[in-house]
Formats: structure tokens, C-alpha cells, sequence
């Protein structure tokens, strides 16, 4: 399995910004795909997941802000970001969880930065 990001960038306070991931490989139709994203000096965290069956779980400093969605058919999860604030800045990486046991697949990360 291989994910491609894409979407990053440098944006406003205020502004929007849409990631994408692509996944190719063999993959499970029961599958999760989710953003986690990585802030300098800090751990990794989760942005969003949103299953094959479409139910979504976001981070609370998130939520009412970003949107995670997905186009099963292209193996490709969304990540629309808007009212983008400074702390909002990280690489953010695309990940796919599939399998029993459960593997992760991890994307190359892709830049956002929100700063004026």
C-alpha cells in the first residue's frame, strides 16, 4: 500500500485549505483512513479518521473546522481545513489502517503553515 499527500501550503489566519491522499495497493475494503498531523518539538496527533462506511472521529481542536470525507471508489480521503489558525501548523500525514491484525500505512506528510 502506498499514500500520496497532497494540498499543503502557506495560508492565511482565516483561510482554507484541502489535503488529499491517494492510496494504491491492495486494499481492504474494510478499511480506516484518517490525517494525523505533527507540530515542531511535539508528538504526533490525530486530526481525523473516517471509516469505509463513512463515520468520522475528529480531534475537539478541530471540530466545526475541518472536514475529513472520502471517495471510495478512487481510494482517496479528503481533508477539508477551514478558519485555519496558527497553531494549525504542522506536517500533516495521511494514514490507511486495514487488516486483523490492523496495519498502518503512512503517507510522505505534506507542509501546512498558517501564518500572516
Amino acid at each position: 500500500v502506498q499514500l500520496q499527500a497532497s494540498g499543503g501550503g502557506l495560508v492565511q489566519p482565516g483561510g482554507s485549505l484541502r489535503l488529499s491522499c491517494a492510496a494504491s495497493g491492495i486494499i481492504f475494503s474494510i478499511n480506516v483512513m484518517g490525517w494525523y498531523r505533527q507540530a515542531p518539538g511535539k508528538q504526533r496527533e490525530l486530526v481525523a479518521t473516517i471509516t469505509s462506511g463513512g463515520s468520522t472521529n475528529y480531534a475537539d481542536s478541530v471540530k466545526g473546522r475541518f472536514t475529513i470525507s472520502r471517495d471510495n471508489a478512487k481510494n482517496t480521503a479528503y481533508l477539508q481545513m477551514n478558519t485555519l489558525k496558527p497553531e494549525d501548523t504542522a506536517v500533516y500525514y495521511c494514514n490507511l489502517r486495514h487488516g486483523r491484525p490492523s496495519r498502518d500505512y503512512w503517507g510522505q506528510g505534506t507542509l501546512v503553515t498558517v501564518s500572516s
